[in-house]
């Protein structure tokens, strides 16, 4: 059996993933099957999703995905190395052979020429070299010019937003080893953050924008992941209630020590002490981010260090590859892969909550800091009745019968 996998975030899942997957399937038969490894209830930009990570597991399962695997909190709030490092290992435990993924280039070749060059040890002694030369410059302006000092017009391919996650995946199999091969689909359609035209899928970040503002954004999403959605907003569990969530994040901001959050992820460089400050000091998270952020900071970096501080995420809990991996939503060839490919390489699935005290300790650990996480996620939800805590620990996979 052919597994192709996919990272993914699905918020919310959209034409355009609809697409991905289909191509994906195309290249290798209708018989091969798709695993996705999934942001939980909060994404790698450092916000909240839209739905809950069950609501999107099982929209994508019954869009084409065979069965969806969370990444473990750590993993989803880490830069895109981190995040791209950790889904990876997890496909590459599970026994996936091709990983597919978007990208602005649709091919893997300069990619991966990009991915080897990125991993050389002279090309890294540059970027912090240019960091070291340069005091306001982020780490991704500093590996561009260094890129495009060794790849001349190629490195132009790492200002794309695709693109970048795709190089990170490729370094990922190349440093973890594995056998597995890049497969590309290239997007077409609206960019991050960009509105479309009309001429292909709309962008995630512009659906988030119209499910927002309460517009119709039904020919842009698939039916099937579309009932999901509305059934969850007639539930009152779309997360509606921002202020709320930001509010609780505040408080527990202004609980922690200037040790704690020294002790965060990419806390060097006076960005720890910098966010201590500015969350002691602020009115509201808004307010915090503008505070801290500096140019060698981005607003992404300090949204998921204000999430690990909250969270209780400290640096190094992302090193090397998550030790399990807990099934969201599956189909029957979903569980049919979990039977045949379960344990490979050491990897723990976890299918149901009631098993995780017979997992490892560390398993055990990030499995309820992803409950805590959906804990404080559900406080954002429009109707006060669905924000009860302990979801996690009572809830199993979603089973979708096609």
């Amino acid at each position: 059996m052919s597994i192709i996998g996919i990272v993914c975030e699905y918020n919310p899942f959209h034409n355009g993933h609809e697409y991905h997957i289909a191509m994906s399937k195309k290249k290798l038969g209708e018989d091969a099957s798709i695993v996705c490894v999934m942001s939980g209830d909060f994404v790698q930009r450092g916000e909240a999703a839209m739905y809950s990570k069950y609501a999107r597991a099982e929209a994508a399962c019954r869009c084409g995905v065979d069965l969806v695997l969370e990444l473990p909190l750590p993993w989803c709030l880490s830069s895109a190395e981190g995040f791209a490092r950790g889904a990876v290992g997890l496909l590459g435990g599970l026994g996936a052979g091709y990983i597919s993924f978007g990208s602005e280039c649709g091919e893997t070749e300069p990619l991966e020429e990009i991915a080897q060059t990125l991993l050389e040890p002279a090309v890294n002694a540059r970027v912090r070299e240019i960091l070291n030369e340069n005091a306001s410059l982020s780490y991704a302006a500093a590996r561009q010019i260094a890129a495009e000092e060794r790849l001349g017009e190629l490195a132009g391919q790492l200002e794309l937003p695709n693109n970048i996650l795709a190089v990170e995946y490729i370094k990922a199999i190349y440093d973890l080893r594995l056998e597995m091969k890049p497969m590309t689909v290239r997007r077409f359609g609206a960019g991050h953050d960009v509105s479309g035209d009309g001429r292909g899928p709309r962008s995630a970040s512009e659906l988030r924008r119209l499910i927002s503002s309460g517009k119709d954004t039904g020919e842009h999403i698939p039916s099937a992941a579309a009932s999901v959605y509305a059934r969850e907003r007639e539930r009152g569990r779309e997360l509606a209630d921002r202020a709320l969530l930001e509010t609780a994040m505040l408080s527990r901001l202004r609980m922690l020590s200037q040790e704690d959050f020294l002790a965060l992820p990419d806390a060097g460089d006076g960005a720890g002490a910098r966010l201590c400050r500015a969350a002691r000091e602020e009115a509201s998270l808004d307010a915090v981010l503008a505070a801290a952020k500096t140019r060698r900071y981005a607003l992404s970096r300090i949204r998921r260090m204000c999430l690990c501080a909250c969270l209780g995420v400290k640096a190094g809990m992302n090193t090397g590859t998550p030790p399990y991996a807990r099934v969201l939503a599956a189909n029957e060839k979903g569980r049919a892969i979990i039977r045949a490919q379960g344990g490979a390489e050491g990897l723990e699935i976890l299918t149901k909550p009631a098993a995780v005290k017979n997992m490892s300790a560390e398993s055990g650990r990030l499995f309820a800091m992803g409950a805590s996480a959906h804990d404080m996620f559900v406080l954002g939800y429009r109707a006060p009745g669905e924000r009860r805590g302990g979801e996690d620990w009572r809830t199993g996979p979603v089973i979708v019968n096609n």
